[in-house]
């Protein structure tokens, strides 16, 4: 017997990232997906060192050696696209970041199949879905002002 499905979420720093969320927006606004690079984006997340007894590199935003379930990687379906968020911060031009596939992207990498379909988030998509750990949901503060 299985109990009820948690949320998801990504992590990144000190952004988290509701999959849930982005997973209802796509469905109320629907959109073609893109095809995901699968090379490159498995050589950005350090993919390739993740299966090196040796390694000397990590990589900086993709999965520790012991956080990713290589078996159930295995398992993914390729068929669901990933999704990609887009963010924005002080107004430059925005950064793309895997918040949905990580499993799937590997398994690709593994299998050598060079594309994936991927959602790609608005900016604005993005904010919305997006807490800090330290300022609350969607950047407010959680941190009453002091009194002066």
């Amino acid at each position: 017997m299985t109990g009820p499905r948690l949320p998801q979420w990504f992590h990144f720093g000190p952004w988290m990232f509701s999959i849930d969320a982005a997973q209802a927006l796509i469905t109320a606004s629907p959109r073609d997906t893109r095809p995901l690079d699968v090379p490159a984006w498995s050589a950005a997340y350090g993919l390739a060192h993740l299966d090196n007894p040796n390694a000397w590199a990590t990589s900086v935003i993709g999965p520790t050696s012991t956080a990713l379930n290589r078996t159930y990687a295995m398992t993914a379906d390729l068929t669901k696209p990933l999704i990609v968020a887009q963010i924005s911060v002080n107004k430059q031009p925005p950064a793309t970041l895997l918040i949905d596939g990580t499993h799937r992207l590997y398994r690709a990498w593994r299998e050598h199949i060079p594309r994936l379909p991927a959602y790609v988030l608005t900016v604005e998509e993005t904010r919305q879905i997006q807490d800090d750990l330290l300022l609350g949901p969607r950047g407010t503060s959680t941190i009453p002002p002091s009194n002066p």
